[in-house]
């Protein structure tokens, strides 16, 4: 009888947009969501205008309005089929992750460790695919913002999922 081999794999997905990276080295404070439009586990938020709300970060958004990212924590996806892609209502209880390592969406460029973190803030006919509020790895020339704060820390998965790391606490 002949050896039966099995393999498994080289390499493993980072997981899920919004799930943390790794402990114990994160702060995470809830906040309670702002805006009219819903947020996606693993955006990037800001304060919305009364200053207690979290919003995605969009259009108007600046490096130094950046508070953290919404992470995937206690409340699961609302659709079966598509267990990465949950959000948060208006007015529900969000997670701010503000410090550690998550796992996010990069939408555009190639993240490397200790790569610079981008936001898109303007949106480019260019890159159809790169919406407005979601990560990058690569400068946009003016419609992109730098997050200081943060830096990759490894390349993105198969899912286009790449560990971000937050080094400090911006807008506690």
């Amino acid at each position: 009888m002949g050896l039966n081999t099995q393999v498994i794999g080289t390499g493993m997905p980072n997981g899920q947009a919004g799930s943390y990276a790794r402990q114990p080295d994160m702060i995470i404070n809830t906040r309670p969501a702002g805006g009219s439009t819903n947020i996606p586990f693993g955006a990037p938020l800001e304060y919305a205008a009364d200053g207690v709300t979290v919003v995605q970060m969009g259009a108007s958004s600046t490096a130094d309005k950046f508070v953290g990212i919404a992470a995937r924590e206690v409340k699961s996806s609302l659709n079966y089929l598509n267990q990465g892609q949950g959000e948060y209502a208006p007015a529900e209880a969000v997670p701010v992750f503000q410090r550690g390592s998550i796992n996010v969406f990069c939408q555009r460029g190639t993240p490397s460790l200790g790569g610079k973190v981008f936001v898109r803030t303007t949106e480019n006919g260019s890159f159809s695919t790169a919406k407005v509020g979601g990560f990058e790895a690569e400068d946009d020339s003016g419609k992109v913002v730098e997050l200081t704060n943060c830096q990759w820390a490894g390349p993105a998965d198969a899912n286009g999922i790449a560990e971000l790391r937050i080094l400090t606490m911006n807008n506690a």
